[in-house]
């Protein structure tokens, strides 16, 4: 050992010890009765604001049912399907078909999921709650990571963004559908992207493939986004799973429990130009044609003020962006309907990812910058509210029962249970739960969904119909009846009592109820 002057192994000493060393000082005892820290909770900031989003939803699609102003397509078509999930039998849905299994309409198991708590709670209520309860749920993986990445006055903003959101609102708004299980899911699947925890995303994410038959294609988004970011083989596998998972449900699964053998919205997507080479040829002008197209594109990520466009998360929204804009059905353009309801999480987590990429910088204005984009983001929020859904909560006639609506459920009243009953589209709903009901005139014919205009429709063969001649409320449809003309249904209505042996058993505000005679069912 190497010695130095004064320091060798017999220096000197100090008061304490050798020179140079500091003296051991025992750690205190503790005590057992000493309380112990309090662990820091998580914020209860998103668990807040989901149990405020889920009252606001809730309330504005139980008033909507109550004004009648729920259809049975679709909130009738799905209670039919969780009745008999409840039952445990097949989802054979009255509303689509004899004998027609909704698994063959779009490829949706998930949906058994409410089965149980259908069996408790019977009523087209129970579909409602439960949609918004999921739409809800979204929020609070969004909120959580804004609030971790850019503090609590942005988680709050993100919020909002998402929860009054045009796209979520207008899902709320407008009956039951399958896709409300997407939106959590795909919430918490970013939130675990934007953490580097992969394994995870994929977890919260295959369930996809169970909710929807094109949601395969956002599963491979999300994969090629792993590969690209993270571990290459997950990511690669993912991708693959989520493409073979959607190809097997387009031609194997929807074409065998589809009565017709084909995938039943196949010609939404026909062969615009009299060949598929052509038809990709001019997709990217027919993405954008007509304008309505265009317009949503833009609204789409409006809640971000645009901002989400600089995160590659938003990548993850083409897959639905793309199949909308490229249908032949112009419910898919637009912004009514429930169909944007999946891009709002993937637009909020572009936005929180674009702002926390800025914040995570240098630049002297970042501050601001983000305090600026959080303020655009609010105001943009606030400015496109009056023009959706949710505003119909500060409109007067949301509060309102008319005579109109009395007399249709004094007339629904008089239906016994377990009836079979032919309905108009809006007074549909209002008798799933205790009756097997069909749409009055028949729809669809044949299962041919998008018939209309067929020269002669099949005669009523249910015991009770019921029929409202008084234009309903329009929103999300065109204003007038549906799916026929109010001419051709007055038509049918005439010819079920001359001809098809019904008899008029009360008429009221425009309501008739009709009951087939027992000379007729012979």
């Amino acid at each position: 050992m190497r010695t130095f002057p004064g320091n060798g192994s017999h220096g000197s000493q100090g008061p304490h010890g050798p020179r140079g060393t500091r003296p051991i000082i025992p750690a205190p005892a503790k005590d057992p009765t000493a309380p112990r820290p309090a662990r820091r909770l998580p914020s209860a900031l998103p668990w807040g604001w989901a149990a405020g989003l889920f009252t606001l939803y809730a309330i504005l699609a139980l008033r909507r049912h109550v004004l009648l102003r729920t259809t049975g397509y679709d909130l009738g078509i799905f209670e039919q399907a969780v009745r008999a999930y409840s039952r445990l039998r097949a989802p054979l849905v009255p509303l689509r078909g004899d004998d027609f299994n909704l698994l063959g309409d779009h490829f949706h198991p998930l949906l058994a999921v409410l089965a149980p708590f259908y069996r408790l709670w019977p009523s087209p209520v129970c579909l409602l709650v439960a949609q918004s309860a999921l739409l809800a749920l979204a929020v609070v993986p969004l909120a959580r990571w804004a609030l971790g990445a850019l503090g609590r006055r942005a988680a709050h903003v993100v919020a909002a963004g998402y929860g009054l959101s045009w796209g979520i609102a207008s899902a709320a708004a407008f009956d039951f559908h399958e896709v409300a299980f997407a939106v959590p899911l795909l919430a918490f699947a970013l939130e675990a992207l934007a953490h580097g925890r992969w394994a995870a995303a994929v977890v919260w994410s295959a369930p996809l493939l169970l909710v929807k038959e094109d949601l395969g294609l956002t599963l491979a988004a999300i994969g090629v986004y792993i590969a690209v970011k993270g571990p290459r083989r997950l990511g690669a596998a993912t991708a693959v799973g989520g493409l073979a998972g959607s190809l097997i449900e387009f031609t194997v699964l929807l074409p065998a429990l589809n009565p017709g053998g084909a995938y039943a919205h196949g010609g939404n997507l026909a062969e615009g130009y009299g060949s598929l080479l052509s038809t990709l040829a001019h997709a990217p002008l027919d993405a954008l044609r007509p304008d309505i197209k265009a317009m949503t594109l833009v609204l789409v990520f409006a809640p971000s003020a645009l901002l989400a466009l600089r995160s590659p998360l938003s990548l993850i929204a083409v897959p639905t962006l793309a199949w909308r804009m490229m249908s032949q059905n112009a419910f898919h353009w637009g912004t009514a309907f429930h169909y944007s309801a999946v891009l709002m999480p993937v637009v909020l987590a572009g936005l929180i990812d674009a702002l926390g990429r800025w914040r995570r910088t240098d630049h002297p204005l970042a501050a601001r910058h983000v305090r600026a984009s959080l303020a655009t983001v609010l105001a943009v929020t606030l400015v496109m509210l009056p023009s959706f859904p949710l505003a119909q909560l500060f409109q007067r006639a949301t509060w309102r029962t008319t005579v109109h609506i009395e007399a249709a459920r004094a007339l629904l009243a008089r239906i016994p249970d377990g009836a079979t009953v032919a309905a108009s589209n809006r007074l549909v709903p209002q008798l799933t739960s205790r009756c097997t009901v069909v749409v009055f005139p028949t729809f669809p014919v044949e299962g041919r969904l998008y018939e209309y205009d067929r020269k002669r429709l099949p005669p009523p063969t249910a015991e009770w119909i019921i029929h409202d001649r008084q234009a309903p409320e329009a929103w999300p449809y065109r204003t007038g009846h549906w799916p026929y003309p109010i001419e051709r249904q007055e038509a049918e209505l005439a010819a079920a009592r001359d001809t098809y042996g019904y008899r008029v058993v009360a008429r009221r505000d425009g309501v008739t109820l009709l009951r087939l005679t027992r000379a007729a069912r012979r």
